[in-house]
Parts: structure tokens; C-alpha cells; sequence
């Protein structure tokens, strides 16, 4: 069963069911109402024709007919049930049983379903009892009987039902009527709604659809002026591709970049092999042949390590956690650290004891390859510092370099894998390209941050920010 179908069904069903109730209830108020009202006539009949007959001046003829004006007759009853008078129309008026009357409870002239509807308000002490006559052709009569002043017998007033109960019984038809006919007019109504409320769906479910076979990230999907739901929805659904079609774009590049990364070296090693395997090759080539396939096969090594470390980050493997003491690992760092420098003076200016929560290897790590990234890019002759601070309840570490810089161009880029800056930095000499990729991971695994500020020609200066261990 579809969703616009299943709304449909929702929106009908409970249209009808409040329209049905409605009716309802209009029948059971619109009929208790007149049955009741008739009961009140027949009360204050009954109640006036006692107070007249029993006054002494009264002419029993007169107080009789009277009750003609209100439509009601009057019969009056010896003890034993038999009529002793009764008012011109009363020769209509059925037999009355008077013990099966006087023994019956009140009997209610409307239906069961009527008595959900409030009640009139009636004297609490009536004297009487009500009941209901059928005439010869099938009329029903409302009978109301009750003692005569003077306890000689009963006085009873009838009225006819009949055009109260063709009326209750035309409304009857019209309430239902109108139930049937407004459910029918719900669920068109619910049709049509459902069908409008979901049109931005279905156009919705169309562009991904052909977004998904065409697999062009590029376009997006109409979202029109719309600002509730649905048009959120489109709104993230577009936010949703970008986010797709940036990481898909920088997939590519990465793949890219890759490839192009594991077959310089691969193409070293493969032209050195077969140097290898010339017979007439002299053994002073053979050895500087071995050497560069050597280096080349360690950085292609390092390169294929770094991207397993990428590969990790992107598959959100989660890193171990543990105190660990931030200025100790610096120190081993940077003891590390002096066996890569070519001349550069490598220097602790400051350090202070830090302790963060995280991986005592990855740390290790990141700060290892900033170091390296700061040699690397730093004449033989320079200058690097390396300074730990507890600062605001963070361990701060800064790496400062006098190397040739970044441009203010190029240092948005430089935590892209593999991204390559101007012709001074543009080779990385013995490196695998994700350095700063790798630093940046492991930075936001721990919670910190990472900043980069630089000036071509004037060094660099690398800020890590980490949360220290409470």
C-alpha cells in the first residue's frame, strides 16, 4: 500500500469518524430534546387538569377540552381502570392498562443511542408515570397517568407521537446521510491532499533515483520556495550531495594522487632491477643501483603505512585512550629527531609538564612528523624550536621553524593528502605527502586543534592545542 494511499486512509477515516460522531450526537440532543419536551407538556397537562378539577367551582367539561389547545387528551380513570370521563378526543385514545402501566417503570420514548444527549430538567418529585399506546394503524402515544387530587381514581394525558417520530426519523436519515456523504468527501478530499502533500516527495525520490543511475553528484533537486518540512528536507537532501560530491571529488584526487605517489618509486625500483640485470654493469653501479631501489622501496613503504593510517581514520576506527605525560614524549621526539637533522640546530626552548588522555603512539607520531615537516623544509643551517605550555587547562605545543615558508595561497591547502605547494616545496625529499593529514587525525581524535601560520622566506610556526588530562 503506497504512503499517499495509507494518508488517504488516515485523513478519511478520521474525518469520518468526527463527522459521524457529530451527527450522532446532533441525532441523539435533536431527538432526546423533542421527546423530552413532550414529556413536560404532559406533566404540566396533567398538573393544571388536577388543580382545576379539583377546585370547586369547576366545570369538569371545560377543564377537560382545555387540554385540546395543547394537543394532549385526557382520561380519567376510576381505581379500577375503567373510564369515568374523558375530553372529546379521548374516544381515539386506545385502551389503557392501567396495572401493567402503574407496575411498568418510566418506559423512554426515544432509542438507546438518544440517552448519550442530556437530559431535560423535570421536576424531581413527579407523581406519576409515563409510558407509551399504539393506536389501531400502528401510532405510537405518549401517556402520562398520575393519582387524582382526591385519590378517587387516576387522571391520564395523552398526546400522539407520530409527527414527532416522522420528523426524529427524517433527521435520522439526514444525519446518516450526511455521515456517509462526508466520509465520501473525506477521503477524496484526503486523496487530493496526500497527493499535493507528497508531489515534492515523489520529485524528490525521482532526482535521487536518477541522481543514483547517472552517479553526477553535481546536480541537485529543486527545492523550490517552500519552507516547511518538505522543503528542509530538499534543502538537506541538496547539502547532503555536496557533501557527497566533495568527498567523492576528493576521493578521485586522493586515488589520483596515490597512484601517482606508489609508481614514481615503483618505477625507480623496476629501472634499477633491471640495471641489476645487465651482466656488464660495473659493480661500483650495481651498488648505487640496490641503494636507490633501497631508499625508494623504504619511502614507498612509508607511503603505503601512512595511507593504512588514512585508511583507519576514514573507517572511524577508534584510537586507545590513556594518560599520557605530553612532555616526556616530546623529549624522546626530538631525541629522535637529531639523527634526521643535516645541521640544524634542534632546540627544547621550553617545557612544561603535560598530561593529556589518548594514544601514546599516535601523539608520538604526530608530533614525529611535525618535527620531520619542519627539517625537511628548513635549510641545513636553520633553526628549530619546539616550545610545551600548559595554557587555560590545554597542553599547547608549538614547532617554529626558520624554513622557506607557505604562501598565504597555498596554506588553506596543506592538511589536503598529498597536496603540493610552490616549486621550493613541491618535492617532498623522502617523505609520503600525508604528514600533516595524519597530524590533523590524530589532533581531532584527541580533541585538539591543529594551526599552521607562515610567511614565505620567514619560517612556520605549528600550533597543537589538546585537552589535558583532569
Amino acid at each position: 500500500m503506497s504512503l499517499r494511499l495509507r494518508l488517504a486512509l488516515w485523513y478519511g477515516s478520521l474525518t469520518t469518524l468526527v463527522v459521524a460522531l457529530v451527527c450522532g450526537y446532533s441525532y441523539a440532543v435533536h431527538s432526546r430534546t423533542h421527546y423530552d419536551e413532550v414529556d413536560r407538556v404532559l406533566h404540566g397537562v396533567a398538573a393544571h387538569v388536577g388543580e382545576e378539577l379539583a377546585a370547586p367551582a369547576s366545570r369538569r367539561e371545560d377543564v377537560l377540552e382545555a387540554s385540546l389547545l395543547l394537543g394532549a387528551g385526557i382520561r380519567i380513570l376510576g381505581r379500577d381502570g375503567l373510564v369515568r370521563d374523558q375530553s372529546r378526543n379521548g374516544a381515539v385514545i386506545p385502551d389503557i392498562d392501567l396495572p401493567l402501566l402503574l407496575a411498568s417503570r418510566n418506559v423512554r420514548p426515544f432509542s438507546a443511542f438518544a440517552t448519550i444527549a442530556p437530559a431535560l430538567h423535570m421536576p424531581e418529585d413527579v407523581p406519576g408515570h409515563f409510558g407509551l399506546l399504539s393506536d389501531a394503524l400502528g401510532n405510537r402515544l405518549r401517556i402520562y397517568v398520575e393519582p387524582l387530587r382526591d385519590s378517587s381514581g387516576y387522571l391520564a394525558a395523552i398526546i400522539p407521537l407520530s409527527h414527532i417520530d416522522h420528523a426524529v426519523l427524517a433527521f435520522e436519515r439526514l444525519m446518516l446521510l450526511m455521515s456517509l456523504g462526508g466520509g465520501l468527501v473525506a477521503f477524496g478530499a484526503g486523496w487530493i491532499v496526500a497527493r499535493r502533500a507528497l508531489h515534492p516527495v515523489t520529485a524528490l525520490t525521482n532526482a535521487a533515483a536518477a541522481i543514483a543511475e547517472s552517479r553526477r553528484f553535481s546536480e541537485r533537486v529543486a527545492d523550490g520556495q517552500s519552507h516547511d518540512e518538505l522543503g528542509r528536507l530538499a534543502d538537506t537532501f541538496n547539502q547532503m550531495l555536496s557533501s557527497l560530491q566533495d568527498t567523492y571529488e576528493s576521493q578521485v584526487r586522493f586515488v589520483a594522487a596515490a597512484s601517482h605517489e606508489l609508481r614514481a618509486p615503483l618505477t625507480v625500483i623496476q629501472a634499477n632491477l633491471d640495471l641489476l640485470q645487465t651482466a656488464s654493469m660495473p659493480g661500483e653501479d650495481r651498488v648505487t643501483a640496490v641503494a636507490e631501489a633501497s631508499a625508494e622501496a623504504s619511502r614507498m613503504a612509508r607511503l603505503v603505512g601512512d595511507l593504512l593510517v588514512l585508511a583507519r581514520a576514514d573507517a572511524g576506527i577508534p584510537i586507545r585512550r590513556e594518560s599520557v605525560e605530553l612532555d616526556r614524549v616530546t623529549i624522546e621526539v626530538l631525541g629522535e629527531a637529531h639523527h634526521l637533522a643535516r645541521g640544524h640546530h634542534l632546540e627544547l626552548a621550553h617545557v612544561e609538564p603535560c598530561a593529556v588522555w589518548g594514544d601514546r603512539d599516535r601523539l608520538k607520531q604526530l608530533l614525529l612528523n611535525l618535527v620531520e615537516n619542519a627539517i625537511k623544509y628548513t635549510p641545513s643551517t636553520g633553526r628549530i624550536e619546539v616550545a610545551i605550555t600548559n595554557r587555560e587547562g590545554d597542553a599547547m605545543v608549538e614547532i617554529r621553524d626558520s624554513g622557506v615558508g607557505i604562501s598565504n595561497e597555498d596554506l588553506p591547502h596543506v592538511f589536503e593528502r598529498f597536496f603540493r605547494a610552490d616549486p621550493a616545496r613541491s618535492r617532498d625529499p623522502g617523505g609520503s605527502g600525508l604528514g600533516l593529514s595524519i597530524a590533523q587525525w590524530v589532533t581531532a581524535q584527541h580533541g585538539g586543534t591543529i594551526t599552521i601560520t607562515s610567511q614565505l622566506g620567514q619560517g612556520t610556526i605549528v600550533s597543537v592545542r589538546l585537552p589535558a588530562a583532569g
